[in-house]
């Protein structure tokens, strides 16, 4: 029986080196890197969020409401899937978009059970728009698909190593730390993921790695924990 896991992809992660959008050559390298994933004895769930295009939390702050801010992040998200999937199935991964908001010309509605068979057909799923909920992240999403599809691991992919004990950016001397509990990372409030999306794995028993997707064979090695990562469990 194939292992089911769930990546979480950052949205500034698809923006490359630019301030803003998406980078296709970013999404091709990280699509070759899940591709890699897909080759081994996996069944790959896939969020991504949206913080390249819109992030709700900034909207709601220059004074748009929470809620229609949130919305808008979701319907990024929604873009970012699209795009991703585009490049997966030109190296030949089969994928399907389930979104949380109603969009049937684009992307199925999310269905649990039809999600599950796709996995099961070998198919990579890609949960768009959150939750579908305002006020809960794609951090909060992430960790409540993981749950629901039965997932054994959750890979956040971003732009740094792991969790480190300061700031890697201000402190050359700042070390990576390699496993921390969940309790550990809720006490101390350690923004790696929000607190929500921490509860609900903490719930579901499911470990979070976090790792750099820019590092090639950062997934893979993160999987078989090996090189630079930080486990959560």
């Amino acid at each position: 029986m194939k292992d089911r896991i769930l990546i979480k992809l950052s949205g500034e992660a698809l923006m490359g080196d630019s301030e803003y959008g998406i980078d296709v050559s970013t999404i091709n390298f990280i699509s070759k890197e899940i591709k890699k994933i897909s080759e081994l004895n996996y069944e790959i769930c896939l969020i991504i969020g949206g913080g390249n295009i819109f992030r709700g939390v900034k909207g709601a702050s220059d004074g748009i409401d929470r809620s229609t801010s949130d919305y808008m992040g979701m319907l990024a998200t929604i873009m970012n899937a699209l795009s991703l999937q585009s490049c997966l199935e030109q190296i030949n991964l089969p994928t399907r978009v389930q979104s949380a908001i109603l969009m049937s010309q684009i992307a199925e509605p999310y269905i649990k059970r039809k999600a599950v068979r796709h996995l099961e057909k070998n198919r990579i799923v890609i949960f768009a728009a959150g939750t579908g909920n305002p006020f809960f992240s794609t951090d909060t999403a992430a960790s409540l698909r993981a749950s629901e599809m039965g997932c054994s691991k959750i890979l956040k992919a971003t732009k740094v190593n792991g969790i480190y004990d300061s700031d890697p950016n201000t402190n050359k001397n700042a070390k990576l730390i390699r496993d921390i509990s969940y309790s550990e990372v809720i006490s101390k409030n350690l923004r790696v993921m929000d607190l929500t999306a921490i509860s609900l794995a903490k719930e579901s028993g499911i470990p979070i790695f976090i790792t750099n997707i820019f590092e090639k064979n950062s997934l893979i090695r993160a999987l078989k924990e090996e090189g630079n990562y930080s486990k959560i469990h």
